[in-house]
């Protein structure tokens, strides 16, 4: 930007400007890839909703089946040491061996402790009011059961299986009974729990599986509008950019018809006589030099431009003096200036450092924006030129900045992030009948990239316009082995 006089937080608001803007024109040029990351995104978002929902079906699964498959083995197994424990005091009732007797006595306690240790096992793992009721009735009726059996087996290894048997059926086989009604209860409240976690989970699978049909329905959708979106958008680019050159070869076909026209009609009227003197034929000869100057540079300027484009051009870049440079433009452009009355103010530092650039690619950046200056400055004959060393905008590494400022009609900000585009220029302009191809600042741009910079402009509609041109200054090393060189001209292309 150029430095005009201004406190620190002025020049800080001018400076973020630019920023928002370059931030605007990378989002327009990239819209096609924010677009497909953007469905990338939602593909991604999708995939991790899929996966997250079956392991969340994966994960009640499991839980149905620790909660009730092995539940149930539980208390099958807990229904068989029942079993075992009751099996065996019969056993022991029906035998007369002694030994035996003992033997199935003590069969029966193993298996009496295994039903309290699963017992206690339950009672443990009981989460609901109900689970812990039966878990409490059941160890209640299975310890009075143990207390009848006790007894039957003291009365056995005793000898007396009258009374042992006359124990077992008034008290063992309504207490046993009583504990297998329990264990039939706790099994039937398995069956009930797996048959509610079952419906749970078959719930929740068909609601995933109408969520995940919802979400790929809206991704199709979306990626299908996307698809539409994208094309849509390249087909109004191509239909853009052929308006735009449509226009460029209507103009240019204006800006060589009119010269044609004026060099056409001086030759005939040297031809058919009607020029006479040396002074009138003087006169036609500068007219005649001057359109064809224009001719000349119009089509130089749309060659530079193609070669750019087709990155077909080699620039040689040395270290240069930006003073130099800025001499030499104002040299090139004052006989233009003159013409159209304009005042050019002129600031340079003398002690810039040098700058690596081709003199000549550089020399036509500046020349482009001085030229586009004197074509919209409008009423205005004023145009300041200004070269001074600052640091980058938000880096601590310095920058050689060169603006060139004018007081002519300005750009409105609705166009700000189209001006640098090839074939482009502003209705406004084409309504004024402002001759051009629009073809100066994307040239003026494309050099300063080569040239390792970048050109950045601040406008107001009705105020003026500032393009300024940042350079990086050249490393010490870079300049010291050029300064080496003998009889180096910066300006002098190899």
């Amino acid at each position: 930007m150029s430095e005009k006089p201004s406190d620190a937080a002025d020049r800080t608001r001018n400076e973020a400007v630019p920023f928002t803007r370059v931030l605007s024109n990378l989002v327009s040029r990239n819209s096609y890839t924010l677009l497909l990351l953007l469905v990338f995104s939602v593909e991604v978002g999708v995939g991790i909703f899929v996966i997250r929902d079956l392991r969340t079906a994966n994960v009640e699964a499991q839980r149905m089946y620790v909660g009730s498959v092995l539940g149930l083995r539980r208390i099958g197994e807990l229904q068989y040491q029942a079993q075992e424990t009751r099996r065996s005091t019969l056993y022991a009732l029906t035998t007369n061996d002694s030994n035996l007797q003992v033997e199935y006595a003590d069969q029966s306690r193993e298996a009496d402790g295994r039903v309290t240790d699963g017992i206690r096992e339950y009672l443990e793992q009981a989460r609901i009011p109900r689970e812990v009721e039966i878990g409490r009735r059941l160890q209640l009726d299975w310890s009075a059961y143990l207390r009848v059996r006790d007894e039957v087996l003291a009365s056995i290894l005793e000898g007396s299986t009258r009374e042992a048997v006359q124990f077992d059926l008034t008290g063992g086989v309504p207490s046993f009974e009583r504990v297998r009604q329990d264990l039939e209860e706790v099994k039937r409240l398995y069956d009930e729990q797996a048959s509610q976690r079952l419906a749970i989970v078959a719930g929740s699978s068909h609601r995933s599986v109408a969520r995940l049909i919802a979400v790929l329905g809206f991704t199709l959708l979306f990626a299908s509008a996307s698809i539409w979106a994208i094309q849509r958008s390249k087909m109004m680019s191509e239909v853009q950019l052929a308006k735009l050159q449509m226009d460029f070869v209507a103009s240019v076909s204006h800006e060589l018809r009119t010269p044609l026209a004026v060099i056409g009609s001086a030759a005939d009227n040297i031809a058919d006589g009607v020029v006479e003197g040396k002074e009138q034929l003087t006169r036609y000869g500068v007219v005649i030099r001057n359109q064809t100057r224009q001719i000349t540079e119009l089509v130089n300027e749309i060659l530079l431009f193609a070669s750019t484009k087709e990155r077909e051009i080699r620039y040689y870049r040395r270290p240069v003096k930006v003073q130099q440079i800025v001499e030499s433009v104002m040299e090139n452009t004052s006989e233009l200036a003159r013409a159209s009355g304009f005042v050019i103010e002129c600031h340079v530092d003398p002690e810039l450092p040098y700058v690596m650039a081709d003199a000549a690619a550089l020399s036509q950046c500046l020349q482009n924006l001085i030229v586009n200056a004197v074509k919209y400055s409008g009423e205005s004959r004023w145009i300041s030129v200004r070269a001074a060393l600052d640091y980058a905008h938000g880096r601590s590494r310095k920058e050689i900045r060169i603006s060139v400022q004018d007081r002519g009609i300005g750009i409105a900000s609705s166009e700000l992030p189209h001006v640098f585009e090839p074939f482009y220029r502003s209705p406004a302009v084409s309504a004024s009948q402002i001759h051009g191809t629009g073809l100066g600042l994307p040239l003026a741009k494309n050099i300063a990239e080569a040239m390792g910079g970048t050109l950045s402009v601040e406008s107001e509609l009705g105020v003026g316009s500032v393009f300024t041109l940042h350079l990086p200054v050249t490393e010490k090393a870079q300049f010291e082995m050029a300064a080496a060189a003998p009889g180096l001209d910066p300006l002098e292309k190899s």
